[in-house]
């Protein structure tokens, strides 16, 4: 046969904002070699008329660092067309990691990303290494993986490898750096794509304290992004926490010749219209000729949680206790009087002014003592029963031993906002967080959200520069050369859709992590295939691969 497979009568959206055209995609070896009028034979065909053919998505921002060890599926991305994932954000990847404080990577990824510890416990076997960066990669390849993954390496484990618990204490000495540095060279040179950290206040540790690299002096982190770069990584990522930190950030990106994305120009994340003012500070690094990103998202940034592990409110210093005590505590601190006065009397500032007005946003989820209040908001529930809806909630939390569930818009609900920012081409859509937050919140979603509610739905956007904005746009903020665009040549990691039907389920929750613990999903609609190196692994919205099958996706070393 000419060709492996054929995809016929289509039509083509390359991923470069182009308009798409009629034509039919021929690959051989894993690579695009004919578009448009293609002759000769396959020895497979999918038929793809009414349908657009686009190349597979890309998510540059996601936490499977963990998921990728027991699961090489990366559930539940690939349902929804992506195709390629880089992991290892905001400075959490869970190597390299001494064998003796194992517990103290998963128990910081417990507290900052919203994971089952005794899923962690359970799935990140003993067996798998993770001691050092270049034996972890070398693991999920020889193992294999469904779709292709690049790996950041982390901040917080190089932290933690070198300094042990004196990471969440204190700043690194000299010697101690020059320690990491080494770590992050020996990464890099292996194949991590670049380097990430994270200053955001919102993020902490085990037991209270915050995340490593909160702690780290601007010397230590210029020097592990000098050995990033020296390495051969081409990113730096982090959660800077203030524009003064990106700006530093962005100086060390030009001057070290990386690219600089960061997480996220959101809209109100400081207050109604802020995002104006992050869109402009991007702006005004670029025509400085550095390579900065912000990362945006079309979707409203919604927590599931509980009040055992509030994380909403974690910038606010009023919860700092409920994180240094143990479940029997929480209750004792929800029960006090003055606890709920103080809660009520709080007047949220900086960035936390987007919990003003959080109970009317919020809505009950799971309610074990009254599940008919489940799915109404926590404020007409309140105002039902004449009690205030911070008392309803501590009251049903407390009730169901905390298992009470509520969803809280946090961020991102203002339709006009999120518009103007996803048609600001100083962006780049990520931010999906896929791997993390499993039990709080679903955003892998995204790529079918996008073509669902901001190209069909509302027409913000035209399909041709949604897709670009999947596709195109991250593999050059990742440089990732032969990916995100129909081309030949090209890697053929390719999404068949159909334009009119494309879209997300609703969330669900579902307990199959290691141990029974549950995450949210939601299931892709749509979708026709999903092809990846040139090997179609979802058809028809289902698993295509048979059982013990080679999996096709590449590791991505820098």
């Amino acid at each position: 046969m000419a060709h492996d497979l054929k995809i016929t009568g289509g039509t083509i959206v390359d991923g470069t904002g182009k308009p798409g055209y009629a034509g039919d995609v021929a690959i051989k070896d894993g690579r695009i070699v004919a578009l448009g009028a293609v002759s000769g034979e396959a020895a497979a065909t999918i038929p793809a008329a009414g349908r657009i053919v686009s190349p597979g998505f890309i998510d540059i921002h996601t936490h499977y660092d963990a998921q990728i060890v027991w699961d090489p599926t990366l559930s539940v991305s690939p349902s929804h067309g992506v195709t390629s994932v880089i992991m290892g954000n905001c400075g959490f990847s869970i190597a390299p990691t001494r064998p003796d404080r194992r517990d103290l990577i998963l128990r910081t990824l417990e507290r900052v990303e919203g994971m089952s510890l005794e899923a962690l416990r359970t799935g990140v076997r003993p067996d798998w290494p993770i001691d050092s960066f270049p034996a972890y990669l070398d693991a999920i390849e020889r193992r294999g993986v469904l779709v292709n993954v690049g790996a950041h390496v982390g901040h917080t484990p190089v932290r933690l490898f070198v300094m042990g618990e004196d990471a969440v204490r204190r700043a690194a000495t000299m010697d101690e750096i020059k320690a990491m540095a080494r770590l992050v060279l020996e990464a890099t040179e292996a194949g991590a794509v670049g380097f990430t950290t994270s200053m955001t206040k919102t993020q902490f540790a085990y037991d209270g304290h915050p995340i490593p690299s909160r702690v780290a002096d601007w010397t230590e982190v210029e020097m592990l992004i000098a050995a990033a770069a020296e390495g051969g990584g081409g990113t730096i990522q982090n959660s800077p926490g203030s524009l003064e930190a990106v700006e530093v950030f962005s100086l060390l990106a030009g001057k070290y010749d990386l690219a600089y994305t960061w997480t996220a120009i959101l809209a109100g994340l400081d207050g109604p219209g802020s995002h104006r003012r992050f869109l402009d500070e991007a702006h005004k690094r670029r025509g400085r000729g550095l390579r900065v990103y912000p990362q945006t998202s079309p979707q409203p940034q919604q927590f599931e949680f509980s009040f055992d592990a509030p994380i909403v409110f974690d910038r606010n210093d009023l919860f700092a206790r409920t994180r240094k005590t143990d479940r029997a505590g929480r209750l004792d601190i929800y029960r006090d009087a003055a606890f709920r006065r103080a809660f009520k009397g709080v007047v949220f500032e900086g960035f936390d002014v987007m919990l003003n007005g959080w109970a009317e946003r919020t809505v009950i989820t799971h309610a074990p003592t009254d599940p008919s209040l489940n799915e109404r908001t926590l404020a007409a529930a309140a105002a039902e029963r004449r009690v205030d809806p911070i008392d309803l909630a501590l009251d049903l939390s407390i009730e169901s031993d905390l298992r009470a569930r509520f969803r809280l818009a946090v961020v991102n609900f203002d339709e006009k906002e999120v518009g103007e920012i996803l048609n600001d081409p100083v962006g780049v859509v990520a931010f999906s967080d896929a791997g993390a937050h499993t039990s709080q919140l679903c955003n892998a979603n995204y790529t079918t959200h996008i073509l669902e509610h901001w190209v069909r739905e509302t027409g913000t956007l035209k399909l041709e520069q949604a897709i670009w904005m999947l596709t195109g746009r991250p593999a050059e903020v990742m440089g990732l050369k032969d990916r995100g665009q129909l081309a030949v040549g090209a890697r053929a990691d390719i999404v068949v859709f159909d334009k009119d039907r494309v879209g997300s389920g609703p969330l669900r929750r579902t307990s199959d992590l290691p141990a029974g613990a549950d995450r949210i999903v939601a299931d892709a609609i749509g979708i026709d295939a999903v092809i990846v190196n040139g090997t179609v692994i979802r058809r028809a919205g289902a698993p295509a691969l048979q059982a013990g099958a080679r999996l096709p996706g590449h590791l991505l070393r820098s």
